[in-house]
């Protein structure tokens, strides 16, 4: 039942309410599809919590896509043993320094009190799912060594599994239950997604592409 829960309705239910309600939210007010940028509130902090998470979550994101759409090259890479100690070694380091940066991100809107006034619900709830993410992955970097390797053995053929609507849970029902809350809380990310701040990163600008340069003039006094 745990299982099928996780692995069958959770994915569905992500899907869906990210692909019906996101483009909702951008067609019916667009003036929600922002950040609204704390940085004019609050700005060391901020410096020091979103550089590390960012650049430790991002590398760690490409990696699980591309093993997602590559497998076979990732097998076949990682067959290397000093191959895969040295990914196993970067992929810890990168998502120490997630952790940090989400870590310290979520204190600077504990310790602020002019941040709390514009923090809301949703902002608590994606911080916390995300500092969870992030802490049970290092937790089964640490403990559940090779995970990139046994990635493409389990959570690979499931992903695809469910991306072709035949969905085989068999592949990862066995797993520990630290994955299994691991994967519970990247649906439930996926799942709030498009009623957060966050939602904003799903919009690729390029109309600006077509806008007429800008022309700066000097004017001499």
């Amino acid at each position: 039942m745990l299982n099928s829960l996780i692995f069958i309705a959770l994915p569905y239910a992500a899907l869906a309410l990210l692909l019906l309600v996101t483009p909702y939210r951008f067609l019916s007010n667009r003036l929600t599809w922002t950040a609204y940028s704390t940085q004019f509130l609050e700005r060391k902090a901020l410096y020091w919590g979103i550089n590390p998470w960012h650049y430790g979550i991002l590398p760690i994101l490409l990696a699980h896509v591309v093993g997602f759409a590559f497998p076979g090259a990732f097998k076949g890479l990682l067959g290397n043993p000093e191959t895969l100690l040295g990914v196993e070694s970067v992929l810890f380091g990168l998502g120490a320094f997630a952790v940090l940066g989400v870590l310290l991100l979520l204190l600077r809107r504990v310790n602020s009190g002019m941040l709390k006034r514009v923090t809301f619900s949703s902002d608590w709830l994606i911080l916390y799912l995300l500092l969870f993410q992030a802490g049970t992955g290092i937790y089964i970097g640490y403990f559940m060594r090779w995970g990139s390797q046994w990635y493409l053995h389990t959570a690979v053929p499931y992903l695809w599994s469910i991306v072709s609507f035949q969905p085989q849970i068999e592949y990862v029902a066995d797993l520990p239950l630290v994955f299994k809350l691991h994967a519970a809380c990247a649906f439930l990310i996926v799942a709030v997604l498009p009623f957060t701040k966050l939602v904003h990163m799903l919009y690729l600008p390029f109309d600006f592409l077509k806008d007429p340069p800008l022309l700066y003039r000097w004017r001499s006094k």
